[in-house]
């Protein structure tokens, strides 16, 4: 899978072929990955497999996961002059693209640190960059969610409109689906929260509730249910994850580690 997307990628970009090629032969040549920006790396796993593909060498002075800084070098490369600056834009934008979801990602992940809370990624990805995107959340720290429909049965408030009868649906849900598979309720209330457990569900998400609202959830669910897994998800950004991580809550989950990243600043120095 990761060698097929790397390949269309650098096919993207390449076209019918780079046209600097036609002009002068190739020569040896070398270059750096260098950090205008502040950030953490992600990428790497790609960009090794685009690396063998066109027998770049590549020599990385930071990990997936490692932070750097303005002035660091990330990465140093050696091919012909042609390859490398043919694979130029594809590594850097997969380098760029993963390390901004892989920042922003743990910034959310320091705050909720002292917390002992997972931070969970959502569904909300761009059409056919889940795999990459969700790699680069958890390179940043995070716990990935469901990759699919397939993952887990997930019964959002959509779904709640054509179930009669809650707690019939999901024993016959248990006969049908994987045993390994968890049943996951969206609650948007307290009241919808309860029902959720008494029907005995695996999880229950606490769907934009405030942070007040999720306390009287966990509450309950120490008491009564000390076996359900709970989630917060809704309202949850840099300002106020914190509040919800002290609620006793066992994970919180944002799809704004990756529509909301923004992309830091790389640049590829030849020598």
């Amino acid at each position: 899978m990761i060698e097929a997307f790397v390949k269309a990628s650098l096919a993207e970009d390449v076209g019918r072929g780079d046209l600097y090629a036609l002009v002068e032969p190739s020569v040896m040549a070398s270059a750096k990955i260098i950090a205008k920006s502040e950030g953490v790396v992600a990428g790497r796993k790609y960009i090794d497999v685009l690396a063998k593909i066109e027998n770049l060498s590549i020599e990385w002075l930071k990990d997936d996961g490692d932070e750097f800084f303005i002035g660091d070098t990330i990465a140093l490369i050696n091919a012909d002059s042609h390859t490398l600056l043919k694979c130029e834009r594809t590594i850097l934008d997969m380098l760029l693209h993963a390390s901004s979801i892989a920042t922003l990602t743990r910034k959310y992940v320091k705050i909720i640190e002292p917390y002992h809370v997972k931070l969970l990624d959502t569904r909300k990805t761009r059409p056919m960059l889940r795999v990459f995107e969700k790699y680069a959340t958890r390179t940043g720290g995070a716990v990935n969610h469901r990759m699919g429909l397939d993952d887990s049965l997930m019964i959002k408030d959509t779904h709640l409109q054509t179930i009669k009868n809650l707690e019939a649906y999901i024993v016959k849900a248990r006969d049908v689906i994987p045993f390994t598979a968890k049943i996951e309720i969206e609650a948007e209330t307290f009241a919808i929260a309860k029902k959720a457990m008494q029907a005995k569900c695996d999880i229950v998400m606490c769907d934009n509730m405030t942070p007040t609202q999720v306390e009287e959830v966990v509450a309950f669910r120490n008491e009564y249910y000390p076996h359900i897994l709970l989630e917060a998800s809704g309202n949850i950004s840099l300002d106020t994850i914190e509040s919800y991580a002290k609620t006793g809550i066992d994970a919180i989950s944002s799809g704004a580690m990756i529509h909301q990243a923004n992309w830091i600043d790389l640049s590829m120095k030849i020598d």
